[in-house]
């Protein structure tokens, strides 16, 4: 039986776990970091969804050496846009708008294709030497006296110093700590496609809110934009099953004419819409870090970020307390990171929460409500700022560094 030893082992290899690996070995070179996938090798390069990377995340790619090879394919979020209606309704209303810039020249978010993300990240993390081992699981683990033993598919033992769990929102790693989770279901799904669109977005993103879930029509490179089409489960299930013609036609009286003819250049998934937040984020020797930690809904796109600000506290904790000689995995050190990263996550919880069920309904008074309130903070610049700052990510003075840039 092969018996192994690393500094720090990351189950998962998508963006978290793999931004987790690289964030850590860029600031301590010496510590040995393996990344364990049980994705088959190649897997990510069929991923054609895109994710919103807010100021904050660029601003730590950028840091890392990654955001050169993404930038190409990034596309700036200029402007936004928030409406509320029916789909049948003839004219949308704009409530809200948000310009785009944080600072000249600096946009609050750029949207970006999972593949690209994905692969610069690999690609780093093989200059910096960090193992990634595809098509691997981890079948369980043990806490030793100054290690925790893990065990693979394979049948191999790693014995590290710490477990990063990021392996997603039905996170094994999370099963078998034993670490509970708050968890309920919106009967929602979240369809994602791509569309083509005969005229520019100028980079604008626009929110729909519609009776059964927001309609996010967010822009990409070209004249193309990603769909995040929220629908109650039963007819998301209907839409992405059936007929092309049908779920063109659904698609074009929500997306409107705006853009001119429109055209679906993506596959079309759905995706169940629920609340979930583990109980604790560590153990002793173990960390649990984005969609295992939490899962929140899209509403306010900020899934994806929230990952990331994990991964900005997760290593700036390691990385120092193995500066001053400390166990790396101890609970005393990696309480510091569930403090830190506690009351965020539940406080984005509980935000995307409090929005999904004030804006996913057709009840008249409520609507009058959500309206009035969206008309007042148009009327309120510096509470619009405030509102693009935390959609921005960026950190305050006590928040991690490579969220503001700088180097751990």
């Amino acid at each position: 039986m092969t018996e192994e030893t690393v500094d720090i082992l990351v189950g998962g290899g998508g963006y978290v776990g793999l931004s987790a690996a690289v964030s850590i070995k860029a600031a301590a070179p010496h510590l040995s970091v393996r990344v364990v996938d049980a994705a088959p090798e190649g897997v990510w390069k069929k991923d054609e969804r895109a994710s919103a990377i807010a100021a904050g995340a660029c601003r730590m790619l950028e840091q890392l050496g990654l955001w050169d090879a993404i930038s190409p394919e990034a596309q700036p979020i200029t402007d936004m846009i928030v409406t509320d209606s029916r789909a049948s309704d003839p004219v949308r209303p704009v409530f809200l708008t948000f310009d785009g810039d944080i600072a000249p020249g600096e946009p609050f978010a750029h949207m970006v294709p999972n593949r690209a993300l994905v692969g610069a990240l690999r690609q780093q993390a093989e200059a910096l030497g960090v193992e990634v081992m595809q098509g691997t699981t981890v079948e369980g683990f043990r806490e030793a006296d100054v290690a925790m033993e893990v065990t693979l598919g394979d049948g191999s033992i790693v014995n590290t110093r710490l477990l990063v769990a990021a392996d997603g929102v039905r996170s094994r790693l999370r099963d078998m700590a034993s670490i509970k989770t708050v968890h309920w279901s919106y009967g929602q799904s979240g369809i994602v496609t791509t569309v083509a669109h005969e005229r520019p977005h100028n980079g604008r993103a626009e929110e729909h809110f519609l009776p059964a879930g927001p309609f996010a029509i967010l822009p990409l490179t070209g004249n193309r934009s990603s769909l995040v089409w929220t629908e109650r489960t039963e007819e998301a299930d209907r839409l992405v099953a059936g007929d092309d013609l049908v779920f063109e036609a659904e698609l074009e009286r929500r997306f409107g004419h705006k853009l001119g003819a429109i055209e679906v250049v993506g596959g079309r998934k759905a995706f169940p819409l629920g609340l979930t937040l583990a109980r604790e984020f560590i153990k002793p020797r173990l960390a649990l870090a984005g969609d295992a930690a939490h899962g929140i809904h899209p509403i306010a796109g900020q899934g994806l970020n929230l990952g990331f600000r994990d991964v900005a506290a997760l290593a700036e904790t390691i990385v120092e307390a193995d500066r001053l000689g400390l166990d790396i995995g101890s609970l005393s050190v990696l309480e510091r990171y569930q403090v830190w990263r506690r009351f965020d996550t539940f406080q984005m919880g509980v935000t995307t929460d409090v929005l999904n069920r004030l804006f996913s309904n057709d009840v008249s008074p409520v609507r009058a409500l959500r309206d009035l309130g969206l008309g007042l903070v148009e009327r309120m610049p510096p509470l619009k700022t405030f509102f693009i700052r935390q959609a921005a990510g960026l950190p305050g003075r006590d928040g991690p560094r490579l969220l503001r840039g700088e180097a751990i």
